[in-house]
């Protein structure tokens, strides 16, 4: 990135987008303005503004660590989310109810639905496990930076010498702290989706150049089928050896979709949509917003497995695993003895060509990265003053090895100007991810810890300059978690765990606070507490189990014992669930404990509900419906399930859909699930079933179904959404201007009822 055009490429769309967010300022004329963009969103901003905020560095490497573990293969069963999601957004299952209730935060929420009590107790709970799980993100973005662009740890400037981590990590939170402070959720969800929208195009310039730079036939299908048995990267029905990523992984997915698709409610553009339909309406084509940032993807995962497999590659796999395990090494906190000893041992390794069909397969226990692992390993255990320090620095390696495969194998493969796109589409995902993820903490705490104790209503400037002050704050968390949380397992799992502590016991809260008369207080408390303390438990334990935890135990004596009764306990659910000692991971991964968490939250949430329920929760109100409905433009819709109207509940078509809402409606429900699910999934399963399906035909069925009608769709969806958010755009700086102000509309709370209704109510009430 040497040349004026590359800096071009990067600093042009930046400085565009910094100059939109500064314009959104001027719109912000109440706390629900800054808060939640004024409720005048369209589905188009927000679907696009969603795509950017949840498609994060974090989310890139992520995936590619995954599926660099199993290829295709678990894909293919990940087909049965397709209906559950289409099912849950075409009846905006939780969100289109949360809208209802017009709250602000996902804590105001709580006590209109439960108490001030939890609301509080919630609430830091909440922000705990929001901040833990996110505040590695920007360490994980500029690390990919770094590992790219092959950018020294220090540089010196007068003499003064600097580290490129702080440096960056500086830079991209302070672009993140100024897109928030100009204009709130306004200016993030303007720029969210003009960030979305510059996106897209990268997106297919990537698959091109991936697709034509590697023989599908020659070089990614052969690598793709050179696995052991049980480990298949392309038959979905050999994977029964997977770990950590496995149909049990599959099975927890389905179940945590009901329970945790209400889990940041509040505290996102969840009450940003003009109305409850069009809140709902932008979650139906957030259906096709995530497959064509999953189709990018997956475009540089093939990428990688190909360079990093196949013996066409040799050479530059060798160079990539050297260079990477050297700046890997550099970011330990060990001697420059020791770190010279790595390096030195991992360079006399000789380069390995895989002969694909002569030599014997790779697993995932014995791969063409194990040679180098293991001498690394080797080095940290003989060299170390303790073993167990020797693995806990090896536990560390091998994390910063298997998330900085991807940056550095693009680093040896794009030529500078595609090199200029990425890391243009990377600072666009930290600013869109890091500022959202960030404010939503923030107001979280101002809303649900500060404006529950206020005894009157704050003004506009004094609300909006706590929020700004505690945005400062919460940046500084970010930055010195991203200093100084090591991250020690694979990104999806330390995700799924951290996230835990919330949402095991949260799930179930907000799902049957918002659909049931009979939850309490109590019980909404019993499951916080009981999920929380176990998915906490579990990551402490995870934690230190290399460093303190397993040494302990080999030192008394028990870990056999105890190993054994873990394998005894988990045989029956072999081999999807293996719980055996392991002197570097913990045994129970953070699917299984995030579950076991999940199921105990929800057991305890009901026995304690049904136990103190005296009277049920007056749900119409809290809803706005009936005679609570304050909102003349809000249609009543009658959720009454019977036969003649099957279809329409199926694609949740009710009266406030238009010609083209139903359009949208049923070309989700043609392509998700008739064709998607039905035809590609059901069709193939029953194909294998009667022995109709030949082995060779996954080659082109991944092919056909997970790259090139994707990217046709892709091409549309570019087109598509660019003229819808671009007019969503618009709109919503014209409805911004002409909204109506209720200052009440702060997230104030009074017996259960929001102070900006209050009054409305009890005139309702009256009228009885």
């Amino acid at each position: 990135m040497n040349s004026w055009i590359s800096w071009g490429i990067v600093l042009i769309p930046l400085l565009f987008i910094i100059a939109m967010s500064y314009y959104s300022r001027r719109y912000i004329r109440s706390v629900a303005d800054y808060l939640v963009a004024g409720r005048v969103a369209g589905r188009y901003v927000i679907s696009v503004a969603d795509m950017t905020a949840g498609l994060s560095a974090f989310t890139l490497v992520a995936m590619c660590e995954v599926s660099y573990n199993t290829g295709f293969a678990m894909a293919f069963w990940n087909n049965i989310l397709f209906p559950l999601g289409i099912f849950l957004s075409l009846t905006g299952f939780i969100t289109y109810r949360f809208r209802e209730t017009c709250a602000l935060s996902g804590g105001q929420f709580l006590e209109l639905r439960y108490s001030r009590k939890l609301r509080i107790f919630a609430t830091v709970i909440r922000v705990f496990a929001e901040i833990l799980t996110n505040c590695i993100g920007p360490a994980v973005a500029v690390r990919f930076l770094i590992y790219l662009l092959g950018l020294p740890l220090y540089f010196t400037v007068c003499g003064f010498r600097f580290s490129t981590f702080v440096v960056l990590l500086i830079g991209l939170l302070g672009l993140a702290l100024f897109v928030i402070l100009t204009g709130g959720r306004i200016s993030l969800i303007v720029t969210d989706c003009l960030q979305g929208l510059l996106s897209y195009p990268i997106f297919v310039i990537f698959f091109v150049f991936v697709l034509t730079s590697f023989s599908w036939t020659g070089e990614v299908i052969p690598v793709m089928s050179d696995r052991g048995a049980g480990e298949s990267f392309l038959n979905p029905y050999d994977v029964h050896n997977l770990r950590d990523f496995n149909m049990f992984s599959l099975f927890a997915a389905v179940i945590g979709s009901f329970f945790g698709r209400g889990l940041w409610l509040g505290n996102d553009t969840s009450g940003c949509g003009r109305t409850p339909h069009e809140q709902k309406m932008s979650g139906m084509l957030g259906q096709w917003r995530t497959g064509f940032s999953a189709l990018f993807c997956l475009t540089l995962v093939i990428a990688v497995i190909t360079v990093m497999n196949h013996a066409n590659f040799t050479g530059k796999a060798h160079e990539v695993r050297v260079s990477l395990t050297q700046q890997a090494a550099q970011e330990l906190p060990i001697s420059s003895t020791l770190r010279s000893g790595i390096t030195d041992s991992v360079r006399k390794l000789s380069p390995v060509k895989h002969k694909i069909g002569q030599d014997t397969p790779l697993t995932r226990e014995k791969n063409l990265d194990t040679p180098y692992l293991n001498t690394v390993h080797n080095v940290l255990k003989e060299k170390s003053s303790a073993q167990k320090e020797g693995n806990f620095m090896f536990q560390n390696f091998r994390s910063l090895y298997n998330q900085m495969m991807l940056p550095v194998v693009m680093r040896h493969l794009l030529p500078p100007a595609l090199t200029a796109l990425l890391v243009l589409l990377i600072i666009m995902l930290v600013i869109s991810t890091d500022d959202s993820r960030i404010f939503n903490s923030a107001a979280a705490i101002i809303q649900d810890l500060v404006i529950p104790f206020c005894k009157k209503p704050l003004t506009l400037t004094q609300h909006v300059r706590l929020l700004k002050f505690m945005t400062v704050v919460v940046t500084g968390i970010f930055f010195a978690g991203s200093l100084f949380m090591a991250q020690l397992d694979f990104l999806n799992l330390f995700m799924v765990i951290a996230i835990s502590i919330w949402g095991a016991g949260a799930g179930c809260v907000v799902l049957f606070g918002l659909y049931s008369r009979r939850g309490t207080t109590a019980g909404a408390f019993t499951a916080l507490i009981l999920g929380g303390g176990l998915s906490a438990g579990g990551m402490l334990l995870q934690r230190n189990w290399a460093s303190v935890v397993y040494p302990f135990l080999a030192e008394m004596g028990w870990a056999e014992g105890i190993g054994g009764f873990l394998e005894t306990v988990s045989a029956p659910f072999n081999p999807w669930i293996v719980w055996s000692m392991d002197p570097v991971k913990f045994p129970i991964n953070s699917v299984e404990i995030a579950f076991i968490a999940m199921l105990t939250a929800n057991i305890g949430y009901w026995v304690v509900s049904l136990l103190t329920c005296r009277d049920p929760f007056n749900l119409e109100r809290l809803l706005h419906r009936g005679k609570y409905n304050l909102n003349p433009e809000k249609i009543e819709i009658k959720e009454k399930f019977t036969w003649k109207k099957l279809l329409d509940f199926l694609l949740s078509i009710t009266p406030d859909y238009t010609r083209s809402d139903k359009v949208i409606a049923w070309s989700v429900m043609i392509y998700s699930i008739i064709y998607t699910f039905v035809i590609s999934f059901v069709g193939v399963v029953l194909l294998n079933i009667f022995g109709l399906w030949e082995k060779e035909w996954w080659t082109w069925y991944f092919l056909v179904n997970s790259l090139i009608i994707p990217a046709i769709l892709a091409v549309i969806t570019t087109v598509w959404f660019f003229i819808g958010g671009v007019a969503d755009l618009r709109r919503l700086f014209k409805d911004l201007k002409l909204r109506k102000i209720n200052e009440l509309d702060n997230g104030m709370v009074e017996g259960n009822v929001s102070l900006a209704d209050k009054a409305a109510f009890e005139e309702k009430d009256e009228q009885k």
